[in-house]
């Protein structure tokens, strides 16, 4: 029997890595030691506050039955805490606050919430693909790309682009792929943008911890107008190493949290309350100290790797810059990006093409530091075989 996909995954973007997994899955089977420095994955372990804390209560009978679709209000409270100790936030834990299944569920939940079919959304390029098709397409969105160029710092530039009448818009600082970080007036100018043209403004802050130096990541919500159209994405994925817990939150406008509510109370019951209350424990770190000793340490990891990677690529004529967040290295590879990926798979290293994030990633490379820093020498190492 032939079963016919709708319209909206017919509508997805291509899968431009299918050939390059194919390569990857058949160099392991035959038992190729592959690098890979392309999935931001944390190999990281979390605090162990939230390990000690998952193993207590886990043993709980009443832990295991469901949790509500907006979260248990020990880890909104939590929450609504932390963002007052980061970021000097205020914040309703009951209206402003909603737990989730790692923000990309949040991400497109939200979508849901808010999009009629054909509604326009503002779409940075390059940028997570969730965006386009996770959150647009498959609500029957229409994507309107605005390009995050180099020269401009990887910054939104709306200029001749066909921004009236979009309903919504995904920004993303610190930026995955690019690294690239935000000023707070310039989230500002995002937040007057936004209002001006009355556009829902959906701001995914999920490396705002992973952060280098001085550099602390701004919230958007520091911006008083923010409320207005504003909702936050936050993840436990990179801050505290529990990308396989599947915990999250989303902050801000009353009436976009409350959509995103009822949306999630059709589709979901919440993360495990065990889990939720472990990562509760991990936000409360930073009642001792703003960033914590554990969130520090991961920092200064993270920091070493990208430093050993920066200077490697650059000193092989690939040209990069050291961020000041993520764990993220973007680098101009000076050719066609899967051609070069498939260069690199040839001394068994992985990594991901540019134009994987849009067509404005086309040329470039994006690095992810999440191994170990002796496996990264080794990959640079084998990487100069390419240019031998």
């Amino acid at each position: 029997m032939d079963f016919e996909l709708s319209r909206k995954v017919k509508a997805l973007s291509p899968y431009l890595f299918a050939e390059l997994e194919k390569i990857v899955k058949q160099k392991r089977k035959e038992g190729a030691d592959l690098i890979s420095l392309s999935i931001g994955d944390p190999d990281l372990p979390p605090p162990k506050v939230v390990v000690d804390t998952l193993k207590e209560e886990v043993a709980k009978p009443e832990n295991h039955g469901y949790s509500s679709s907006e979260g248990e209000y020990e880890f909104r409270l939590a929450v609504s805490k932390w963002y007052k100790r980061r970021f000097n936030v205020d914040l309703d834990p009951d209206r402003e606050v909603v737990t989730l299944i790692g923000s990309k569920e949040g991400l497109c939940n939200i979508a849901k919430a808010f999009l009629n079919e054909g509604d326009r959304v503002l779409l940075p390029d390059p940028a997570y693909p969730v965006y386009a098709n996770g959150c647009t397409i498959l609500n029957g969105g229409a994507p309107v790309y605005f390009p995050l160029l180099e020269e401009n710092g990887f910054l939104p530039d709306f200029e001749g682009v066909p921004v009236k009448g979009a309903k919504m818009m995904f920004i993303n600082y610190p930026n995955n792929p690019t690294g690239a970080t935000i000023s707070l007036e310039k989230l500002r100018e995002l937040v007057e943008f936004a209002i001006e043209n009355k556009i829902i403004l959906c701001y995914d802050n999920a490396y705002s911890e992973i952060s280098f130096g001085d550099y602390m990541a701004p919230s958007v919500l520091q911006i008083d107008e923010a409320r207005e159209v504003a909702v936050e994405f936050h993840s436990c994925s990179k801050t505290f190493s529990m990308a396989g817990s599947r915990i999250g939150f989303a902050v801000g406008n009353e009436k976009l949290v409350a959509g995103l509510k009822k949306v999630k109370a059709q589709v979901d019951s919440g993360p495990p309350k065990y889990i939720q209350l472990a990562a509760a424990k991990a936000l409360e770190m930073y009642a001792e100290e703003n960033p914590p000793s554990f969130v520090r340490e991961v920092c200064q990891t993270y920091y070493r790797r990208i430093k050993i990677l920066v200077d490697e690529l650059n000193s092989m004529g690939l040209r990069c810059q050291m961020p000041k967040a993520t764990f993220y290295v973007w680098t101009k590879c000076g050719t066609n990006s899967i051609y070069f990926v498939k260069k690199m798979l040839e001394v068994d290293v992985v990594a991901t093409p540019g134009i994987g994030f849009g067509s404005q990633g086309e040329g470039y490379i994006r690095f992810s530091a999440t191994c170990h820093e002796k496996r990264i020498k080794e990959a640079c190492e084998r990487l100069k075989k390419i240019f031998s």
